[in-house]
């Protein structure tokens, strides 16, 4: 009889205890996280401003956004919003390069596609894009700004452009954290 007690405690207490720990995530509280909606609604303003302004067939190009602090600098952050507006520009129907697969653009190890403005007419020609889409973002003590813009490399011109607002909470302010 002792014997069947010791196993009922330790199965009772590790229910109770169970009942003590931090909720896991799932999937319903991931999808109601506004982050990607915000990415992709930033990358539809972008394509709304841009029609009529891109003639069809050469692709467009993505760069990782950098912390405006720091122009050669990014984050997972800047890497999973550039990510996140190149698949939306992408389903919309625009050509989006994916340039990891190539060799011939200089990728610094933690950082992504970084593009300052003096590459961006190298970089396309080398690759026949039509426009070259770039970003930054600053941080403050609660909440991240981020500017997006789509340039022309020919002539350096904006064909268009969207700032958002971002909170700066668990899992963004995570992303910031330095490789």
């Amino acid at each position: 009889m002792r014997a069947l007690k010791l196993p009922a405690c330790v199965l009772g207490l590790a229910v109770l205890l169970g009942g003590c720990a931090l909720e896991p995530v799932n999937y319903t509280s991931v999808a109601a996280n506004d982050f990607v909606a915000a990415n992709y609604r930033a990358a539809d303003a972008l394509q709304a401003q841009l029609r009529g302004k891109l003639p069809g067939g050469q692709p467009v190009i993505m760069a990782t956004l950098v912390n405006i602090d720091a122009l050669e600098h990014s984050s997972m952050l800047g890497r999973v919003v550039s990510e996140q507006i190149a698949t939306r520009l992408a389903q919309g129907g625009l050509p989006v390069l994916e340039m990891k697969l190539r060799n011939s653009v200089y990728l610094k190890r933690n950082q992504g596609e970084l593009m300052l403005t003096r590459e961006l007419g190298e970089v396309a020609g080398t690759h026949n894009a039509q426009a070259v889409v770039v970003g930054s973002y600053a941080e403050t003590r609660d909440t991240i700004f981020i500017n997006v813009k789509v340039i022309q490399p020919t002539t350096n011109l904006v064909l268009a452009g969207h700032d958002y607002v971002l909170a700066k909470q668990g899992t963004i302010r995570s992303m910031l954290a330095p490789d």
